[in-house]
């Protein structure tokens, strides 16, 4: 067992200071003292000295196998260090293909995924890729979601993109309807991870799709929305009708100044709104290419996604003003209410033990994933690799 005394306690709510207990993968128990002397069994105790401790962060959009390759095969990312998902605080992940679902296989995401799992990392993926139609493991989407565990639904599938497939208001609306019944199925998300791009379209096509039928609304998950003004417009609207929206914390300083919207200016947009924060998620784009394109659409740079920019924009929104429960409602609470991910998400009796001590900068120092302590005062415990 662990006994993290005198933490700083959000749940994400803010409790104040208390102990946690936490025995196998679980939180056993919180309370202002916990006695170690009346504990069956040997415990650990760490003092968190009053610093911060909140739920593990949860990474919506990673791509875990790497991504990008718009400039050649020589532009492809590397896959990620499960080490520098710790560091960002990242306790799950949820991982995507992307542009490339040709030299990049479902096959070896689902692999990554179950790698992350044996270092001790939470990890689910999507199956698909940019392009319609996409491929299978089983040659089914419902198969899929039904029968493998780890495949929560659809994405990331590219809409209003130069790189899109250009897929049909139908056919996207059939993959929205196979996710959702696949998941009521099987109890799951069933969600559909829609990329977004700079495209006139915008959110067109879920418009359509909502409007055909507005119950598919809800398990559409549109990522990259903060990417130009009108797109962000869009996606307050969408929120504002009751759609959940997604927006990338990765960046270069290129696409700030063409317009881009960073994560933590839509967090404030939405206080400021009275949009319900439980409609908004962050997710890092870690590991995918971050493209630069000329007027012909050829790709003249690129830089790489990393899961710590999560840790860059909670920083972020709380320099201005949001409160630190706030802050982390997108990379906790959220995602895991939205994607169903049981015992995760929240700091209380019974969930997963994924808990993070913040140091005084809400940097984090100390990550435990599953019970397991992963980094130690800002010290990797072992190797992950």
């Amino acid at each position: 067992m662990i006994l993290i005394r005198h933490a700083d306690l959000y749940q994400p709510g803010h409790r104040g200071i208390a102990d946690i207990l936490i025995g196998g993968a679980s939180i056993l128990a919180i309370a202002d003292h916990i006695d170690a002397e009346y504990l069956p069994g040997p415990v650990e105790i760490v003092d968190a000295r009053g610093q911060p401790a909140v739920p593990g962060f949860i990474d919506n959009h990673v791509h875990i196998t790497g991504g990008g390759g718009e400039g050649g095969f020589q532009t492809r990312t590397p896959e990620l260090n499960p080490e520098d998902a710790v560091k960002a605080g990242v306790t799950t992940i949820i991982g995507v293909l992307g542009t490339d679902g040709v030299a990049r296989s479902l096959e070896t995401l689902l692999a990554k995924v179950y790698a992350l799992r044996a270092q001790g990392l939470s990890a689910w993926c999507y199956a698909g890729s940019y392009h319609v139609p996409f491929r299978t493991l089983t040659g089914s989407l419902m198969q899929d979601i039904m029968l493998i565990e780890p495949i929560l639904g659809a994405g990331e599938i590219a809409v209003s993109d130069h790189r899109s497939s250009r897929p049909t208001i139908e056919e996207l609306a059939r993959i929205v309807a196979d996710a959702r019944v696949a998941g009521l199925l099987s109890g799951k998300a069933g969600v559909v991870n829609l990329h977004l791009g700079d495209e006139p379209g915008g959110m067109a096509a879920l418009r359509a799709i909502a409007a055909q039928q507005p119950i598919l609304a809800r398990s559409i998950l549109p990522t990259h929305c903060g990417r130009n003004l009108n797109l962000f417009r869009e996606a307050l609207e969408w929120a504002e009708s009751g759609g959940i929206v997604d927006f990338t914390t990765s960046s270069v300083p290129s696409f700030v100044a063409g317009g881009e919207t960073t994560a933590a200016s839509a967090l404030l947009a939405f206080r400021e709104r009275g949009i319900p924060l439980d409609r908004i998620t962050w997710s890092s784009d870690g590991q995918g290419s971050l493209p630069l394109f000329n007027e012909e659409g050829t790709c003249i740079g690129s830089g790489v996604g990393t899961c710590l920019s999560l840790v860059t924009a909670l920083k972020e929104a709380c320099r201005a003003g949001v409160p630190l429960e706030e802050a982390l409602l997108p990379i906790t609470t959220n995602p895991a209410a939205i994607l169903k991910l049981q015992g995760k998400g929240r700091l209380e009796v019974g969930s997963d033990a994924d808990l993070v001590i913040l140091d005084a900068n809400l940097h984090p120092a100390t990550v435990v994933a599953r019970g397991r302590f992963l980094m130690r005062e800002g010290a990797l415990v072992q190797s992950l690799r």
